[in-house]
């Protein structure tokens, strides 16, 4: 058996696809790919495996096992595919290519990038009908009906259904701010706050009020000239009442 290592002979064919191996054991091994068979069973969780070697990585998942350590910057990972998976941070490597050119590191990256150009939305909110191109995003949405929250933030305890969300809530505690003007260099805590001081150097005014069609730059605007506009009508009608007393 050893010598078709070297004669790279594989007279174990299988029926169904034509792959060969130089093994018996390793043909049945691909043969559960066909049927579906999955022997290996987590005592844990109960989730079935075809590979005896697939249920050991999945194992630490409950272990915390990481034996696979990055000679870069010391990142431990489960499994060397992980492992492998990762070093692609430091080498730069991104081996899967879309049709249109672009390269990603991770196939899940050239996975989610090809909606782009497939327009698919293959994850639905059962609630509410909105699709979305990842599961990730989906799972997002899902705060919205379910009013999860999990990121806390560890300064005043306010809960947050975005990760995105509290790292924008830190900066009120740490006064940081990122995003800087480059028309005039004013610093802004967000990049919406950004978008709105923008609008003072290219005049946009996007928000309009449906009585005169004055247009306010920020929505906080609008909504205070709305509620002068409507102090003024009920002043106007008080004053009329009033010359009929």
């Amino acid at each position: 058996m050893h010598m078709r290592v070297h004669t790279g002979e594989k007279p174990f064919i299988c029926g169904e696809c034509g792959n060969r191996f130089a093994h018996q054991g390793n043909l049945k091994k691909h043969i559960r790919v066909h049927t579906g068979e999955k022997p290996f069973i987590c005592g844990e969780c109960g989730k079935r495996f075809a590979k005896q070697g697939n249920l050991k990585d999945h194992m630490r998942v409950h272990t915390g096992e990481k034996p696979f350590m990055c000679g870069e910057c010391g990142k431990k990972c489960t499994t060397q595919t992980d492992l492998k998976k990762h070093i692609r941070v430091h080498t730069g490597e991104k081996p899967f290519v879309c049709d249109c050119g672009k390269r990603f590191n991770q196939i899940w990256h050239l996975k989610r990038h090809t909606t782009v150009h497939t327009g698919e939305k293959p994850f639905s909110c059962g609630e509410c009908g909105k699709r979305f191109t990842t599961q990730g995003d989906h799972r997002k949405h899902m705060r919205v009906h379910t009013g999860e929250r999990p990121y806390i933030c560890g300064e005043c305890g306010k809960r947050f259904a975005q990760q995105g969300n509290l790292k924008y809530h830190m900066t009120v505690h740490t006064g940081e701010k990122h995003f800087i003007c480059g028309e005039c260099g004013k610093k802004c805590t967000t990049q919406t706050d950004l978008k709105k001081h923008i609008r003072v150097h290219t005049g946009e005014k996007p928000f309009a009020s449906g009585d005169c069609e004055k247009g306010f730059t920020t929505q906080r605007n609008l909504k205070k000239h709305m509620g002068t506009v409507k102090n003024l009508a009920v002043d106007r009608v008080l004053n009329k009442l009033s010359l009929f007393n």
